[in-house]
């Protein structure tokens, strides 16, 4: 089986988009009452914190690259 590269960005977006998800099916089968504008801040603020996320784990792994790089050559 290939193994493939881990992006938290994407598992942070995803989580959110789901959550999202959850929130209005559980409100859609009555179970409780969510309000329409919780979807703006909560899809929002996930999609900020998964960029962010991405942000920080390219630039780790350039750094590893970078790293090993030089390390190698020298």
């Amino acid at each position: 089986m290939l193994r493939h590269e881990l992006q938290p960005g994407k598992l942070v977006a995803g989580t959110v988009l789901v959550l999202a998800g959850v929130l209005y099916a559980g409100d859609a089968g009555g179970a409780w009452h969510t309000p329409w504008f919780v979807a703006i801040p909560l899809v929002t603020g996930g999609l900020c914190l998964a960029g962010a996320v991405a942000l920080l784990t390219g630039m780790v792994r350039r750094r590893r690259r970078d790293g090993r790089m030089g390390a190698d050559a020298g």
